[in-house]
Order: C-alpha cells, then structure tokens, then sequence
C-alpha cells in the first residue's frame, strides 16, 4: 500500500476484492457468462466500451453488441495484468492479451468503481467497469 496526495493506493481489502471481480470478469467472457458478464458493467448511459472495431456508448448498446459477436475462438491467455485501486470506490485493471492461434497482443483496460450495493442492487460489493477500452497491436514484422 502506498498513498498518494492522501488518497490510500492498493489498500489491502479493496485491492483484493478489484482482483477477484476482475478475475469474475475475464472467467465470464471465457465461459461465456451473459448475465455475469453484464452484471460486471455499469448500467448506465454513461457507461462505455471501445473495443478494436466498436465503440459503444452506454450500458445498452454493450450487451447489444456481444449478443451479435461470435462466441467461439475467445480462449485467451493473460500477461502483465495490472491492477490499481484508489482508496476504496475506483480502480483501474489493465492487461495484455495473446488469443489462442495468434501471435497478436491485445490491450485490455477498464475502470472500475464500487459503488453503494444499494445503487446497484446487486451483490459483488457493487464494483463495476465504468469504462473499457480494448485493441490489437500492429502485426509484428
């Protein structure tokens, strides 16, 4: 844990908790978990997800958009995983990504926040992706 300008960085109980819903999440894009999957997002018209062709805006057009996509050929390996959380409401998770079959890198950053269960009405401590951004590195060579 360290602090910055007197907010607590990477306390241990929320830093735990931002691994385990990022853990939650990358397993239900995997297993293809549609209710898991979009639980973990906001619902909110202020969400939004930049992906590598797409950008969505708002918690609607997020499910939309994977109800159309593909489900196979997801598996995916992690590395350089990243995660920083802000004393105890935001958090950022931010990895790269290689696909099964493909020499290619992904990128993979989200913000989270844990917001009162009450405003959410759901269990999971309330954490939620706020905002995402996904993309490919040029092919090498």
């Amino acid at each position: 844990m360290s602090e910055e300008a007197g907010l607590a960085v990477n306390l241990p109980a929320p830093l735990a908790e931002m691994r385990e819903a990022f853990v939650a999440y990358e397993r239900a894009l995997m297993e293809n978990d549609v209710a898991l999957r979009d639980l973990l997002f906001w619902r909110s018209p202020l969400a939004l997800r930049y992906g590598v062709a797409e950008k969505l805006y708002g918690w609607d057009a997020i499910p939309a958009f994977r109800a159309g996509r593909s489900h196979t050929g997801l598996a995916r390996s992690l590395r350089n995983t990243v995660t920083t959380t802000f004393g105890t409401v935001s958090a950022t998770a931010n990895t790269e990504f290689v696909r099964e079959g493909s020499s290619r890198i992904g990128r993979q950053s989200q913000s989270w926040v844990c917001f009162p269960v009450a405003a959410v009405g759901e269990a999971l401590q309330g954490s939620r992706i706020v905002a995402a951004h996904v993309s490919l590195l040029p092919k090498p060579g």
